[in-house]
């Protein structure tokens, strides 16, 4: 080796990342492929119509993203998966029972003043909601439950149920102050708010409101908070963990009079919105609202995904009680969490508030693959109303400044 020759440096070759047109077409293809598993593989109708349009959409919007036009390939994935099978399903009257169990309970509402068939004979019956659901219900019931297009359409429980998951979502992010983010509508595209908004919905509120009640606590509004957990604690009751999420941001960002302020008012809404409800059928709010649910009323709820809670509760009663037990556990690290590290952003709280829904709906006794649609959204919301930190709004840092020195300016 002369003295002038260097070894070269053993590092390992840097292989080129995925182009941006490369990633969005693999996106797409991957929710084309799992919207073709519900054709092939689902026993419901709804399911597999949806499947089958939205299969669709999602392979035209990777071939138009291939000739490089993003905007129509997202075009295509929301006529594929939101538009066409939603319109088809309201205006042909299909859909998941929930639908009309939400449609029921306002009819009931409307004419007796009760949310709940007494005494249930069959799964067709039951309520497995809160006294807020059926508000969503009254449009059909005051529209009479007609057969034309234009009562199916302004009726159907779901269109209302994408009604406040939107202006949810819209209110929450002119309270932060975010612009309008493209993120959001690939979202909706996405197979994750795409299928429970064309084939049920009733989930959908519950996100949203729990989405808003976020970003009024990180925008330093606990009145405004503590009324929109009061409505999500009011249509299910899973919306407890918001609770606490708000509260922990609320302490730690505005102090403990704001978390104060937040559950006073979170707490007296939710009493005059369930209350009266629960008064005069308290045994049914019982038997429909928590029993079921849980897998231990008479009539098995049809929430039976293989998920690890419910396998452990088909065990017998001692898998139940291990069950409740391992739930509890998991509510306890997640309170535990918010106390010794509270979140302060809307990042932090939503990623910690999709934790703890994660764990309960995987060791809840009876549950859906469906259920996770929820945290996943809460946490894509959150980033989409969360400018990165390269385009944060620029800052001065000030002070005292010595002798023929310049103030220094950090932008």
């Amino acid at each position: 080796m002369t003295p002038s020759a260097r070894p070269l440096p053993l590092t390992a070759p840097r292989l080129p990342s995925a182009s941006p047109t490369a990633r969005w077409t693999a996106g797409w293809l991957l929710a084309a492929a799992w919207a073709l598993s519900f054709p092939l593989l689902s026993s419901l109708g709804p399911h597999r119509l949806w499947g089958c349009c939205a299969a669709a959409g999602y392979l035209v919007a990777a071939g138009t993203t291939v000739l490089g036009r993003p905007r129509s390939a997202l075009a295509a994935a929301l006529t594929g998966a939101v538009v066409l099978p939603l319109l088809y399903l309201v205006l042909t009257g299909q859909g998941q029972s929930e639908v009309a169990v939400i449609e029921r309970s306002g009819r009931l509402l409307l004419e007796s003043g009760h949310l709940y068939v007494d005494r249930p004979a069959g799964v067709e019956e039951y309520t497995p909601y809160l006294p807020g659901t059926a508000l969503l219900g009254l449009p059909h019931a005051l529209l009479g439950g007609g057969d034309g297009w234009a009562v199916r359409l302004l009726g159907d429980a779901r269109i209302w149920c994408a009604a406040v998951l939107f202006a949810a979502l819209w209110a929450g992010r002119r309270m932060l102050g975010a612009p309008a983010s493209p993120l959001l509508p690939v979202l909706v595209a996405s197979p994750v708010v795409a299928l429970p908004l064309a084939v049920s919905g009733v989930d959908l509120p519950l996100a949203g409101l729990c989405c808003l009640a976020l970003a009024a606590a990180a925008s330093g509004r606990p009145a405004a908070a503590g009324a929109a957990l009061a409505a999500a604690c009011a249509v299910k009751w899973t919306a407890l963990p918001a609770v606490a999420v708000v509260l922990a941001v609320l302490g730690a960002c505005r102090g403990a009079r704001a978390a104060v302020r937040c559950a006073t008012v979170a707490a007296t809404v939710t009493a005059l919105l369930v209350l009266p409800g629960v008064l005069l059928q308290p045994a049914e709010v019982w038997r429909q609202v928590f029993a079921f649910p849980t897998g231990r009323a008479q009539v098995p709820t049809p929430a039976n995904s293989p998920l690890p809670g419910h396998l452990l509760a088909a065990l017998g009663p001692w898998g139940w009680y291990l069950t409740v037990a391992l739930l509890a556990l998991g509510a306890l690290v997640v309170a535990l969490s918010l106390w010794a590290r509270p979140p302060r952003t809307v990042v932090a709280a939503a990623d910690r508030l999709a934790l703890g829904l994660t764990l309960a709906f995987l060791l809840a006794p009876a549950g859906r693959f469906g259920y996770l649609a929820l945290p996943v959204l809460m946490v894509v919301w959150a980033r989409s109303v969360t400018p990165p930190p390269s385009t944060a709004p620029s800052r001065v840092v000030t002070g005292s400044r010595a002798p023929g020195v310049r103030r220094l300016r950090v932008r």
